[in-house]
């Protein structure tokens, strides 16, 4: 048994993880101006001057009056400590949703901004449960916050039906708590974010080896609540794979689930929560498969063709059973944009698409998959291209939402959007998709740049990650709402799900019907009654 806490969040709530700036991705040094690559290409393919507007101040952006009076935050401060209730207008801010393209509209728009009435920072799986039988008591809505990075409206401080509305950031549970490197699990404390689990791993040689690109920021909780995926999930599998056992605090009470690596007792009801975004429970603590920090990393790049070809050949490595930690390719729009930022990836020039691949592991286990992956994407038509642009790749994986907000500030709309299916339909659903964002954003004047990558690979099928670029319209939430309708109803025609890791939200809750039948949803709803009686849990998000 151990008890391994950040010191820092002992001291300053805002210490425990690195702050992202209130209107956009990540941190301040994270943000600069656009690459001359990019700025040439963006107002040749789109007509915009390249000059980036002026950002507000934080300071001066205004919020509705909190609607809990000074009593309520009182009773809130008698649960966890007045020093961790925030009714503060910097705390209010930047709980006022995620970082999807629309928030940040919402957020560099005029106007009040909604927001939360308050912000409680609760330390421990008993502050959480008081104060959900406290905010359902008083009918006050309760919105989970980690790391504040939701893209499809996750975190928006929604009250429904409430007379108030809270973030729950649970930044303070923050603990890894137990190690059994026998059984080769560690349970994290919900608020940790990646690096700051990585980090409290690694004093015990070992690694949790979840990368999606939200990494830096996002929590273990959110990883959790929102099925996430991470890049790496080829080799160690999806968030949800890799959970032993949860503690969940809901306002009907606790529950501990998970006895055993595997059980037939019933349904797994780890599976209610793992996706449930905030809307049944409060995740506290999560005990995770881990493993020791790997001896040795292959990177290896390829060049395909075209998609289908590399497509293909990515199915041959994962229906063998010689999958790489990281399998991934860009089509062919992509691989073109890429090389056009760069003006030469890793060294060479790539005809077609691009792939990389990464295998890491002890030194013999990466000799063996490496040489076996590269025997199976050689007979599928690949070209290997050397490790650079797998190093490339590594080194940037984690900037792209910095480029999606330099891009808003020049003008120009970048969004993205993902999906999976089966091997046997990618191609079809990729066409399909792309053609309606075409259509619904060509139909407004502004013709769109559609790029798409596999990230996600699984036996029976993969994902499809798509990447929207187009000129900016005067209301560029309208322009997106017609284009993401567009792609919803392409996905759900054409035998794709409609998110593979981004969630539902408030984004896709009009798909969920349509996802799980009338039925499910009725099924999900009797569950909410149980947990949640009251109706306080992130009221607007998942069901429809």
């Amino acid at each position: 048994m151990v008890e391994t806490k950040n010191p820092a969040a002992e001291t300053d709530r805002t210490a425990a993880a690195p702050g992202m700036v209130w209107d956009a991705w990540g941190v301040p040094a994270g943000h600069k101006p656009l690459p001359e690559q990019v700025r040439s290409l963006v107002t040749q393919v789109f007509g915009v001057s390249g000059e980036p507007v002026a950002r507000r101040d934080e300071g001066g952006v205004p919020l509705p009056e909190p609607a809990l009076p000074a009593a309520l935050l009182a009773g809130l401060g008698a649960v966890v400590g007045v020093e961790h209730v925030s009714a503060e207008h910097r705390d209010r801010l930047r709980h006022a949703g995620g970082k999807s393209t629309l928030d940040l509209l919402r957020r560099r728009a005029t106007g009040t901004q909604e927001a939360p009435d308050a912000v409680v920072f609760p330390g421990s799986h008993d502050e959480v449960l008081a104060l959900l039988s406290f905010c359902a008591g008083l009918k006050i809505a309760v919105v989970p916050f980690g790391g504040g990075t939701s893209v499809v409206g996750g975190v928006q401080p929604l009250r429904g039906d409430c007379a108030a509305v809270i973030a729950l950031d649970l930044r303070r549970l923050d603990g890894l708590t137990e190690v059994d490197p026998v059984a080769g699990t560690a349970t994290l404390g919900a608020g940790l974010t990646g690096p700051q689990a990585e980090a409290l791993l690694a004093g015990h040689g070992l690694s949790l080896g979840h990368y999606p690109q939200s990494f830096e920021f996002a929590s273990i909780g959110g990883f959790a609540a929102t099925r996430s995926s991470g890049q790496a999930s080829a080799g160690y599998g999806r968030f949800d794979d890799m959970v032993e056992r949860l503690t969940v605090a809901t306002p009907a009470g606790t529950l501990a689930l998970g006895r055993a690596p595997a059980s037939a007792a019933g349904p797994d009801l780890r599976a209610l929560f793992l996706g449930s975004e905030g809307t049944l429970g409060v995740l506290t603590a999560v005990t995770l498969r881990v493993h020791p920090i790997p001896a040795a990393v292959e990177y290896q790049a390829w060049s395909f063709p075209d998609f289908e070809t590399g497509a293909a050949a990515l199915r041959s490595v994962v229906q063998a059973g010689a999958a790489p930690t990281v399998l991934r390719l860009s089509d062919e729009a992509e691989t073109g944009v890429n090389l056009a930022r760069s003006g030469d990836i890793g060294g060479g020039a790539v005809a077609g698409c691009l792939a990389v691949t990464t295998v890491e592991g002890s030194a013999a286990h990466v000799a063996a998959r490496a040489a076996e992956a590269h025997a199976l994407l050689t007979a599928a038509g690949g070209t290997a291209l050397g490790p650079q642009p797998a190093r490339d790749w590594e080194h940037g994986r984690f900037g792209a939402p910095y480029l999606r907000d330099a891009l808003l500030d020049v003008g120009v709309l970048c969004e993205t959007l993902e999906t999976a299916t089966t091997w046997s339909n990618l191609g079809a659903l990729k066409a399909a998709v792309t053609a309606a964002l075409t259509a619904a954003l060509q139909g407004q004047g502004t013709p769109p740049l559609v790029m798409c990558h596999v990230s996600h690979t699984y036996p029976t099928g993969a994902s499809l990650y798509f990447t929207v670029v187009a000129k900016r319209l005067d209301d560029p939430a309208e322009q997106w709402a017609i284009a993401k309708t567009a792609a919803g109803d392409a996905i759900t025609g054409h035998g794709g799900t409609i998110t593979h890791h981004h969630a539902v939200g408030t984004d896709h809750r009009a798909w969920m019907s349509a996802e799980i039948g009338d039925l499910g949803v009725r099924v999900l709803r009797a569950v909410k009654r149980e947990l949640d009686p009251a109706g306080i849990l992130n009221p607007g998000k998942l069901l429809p």
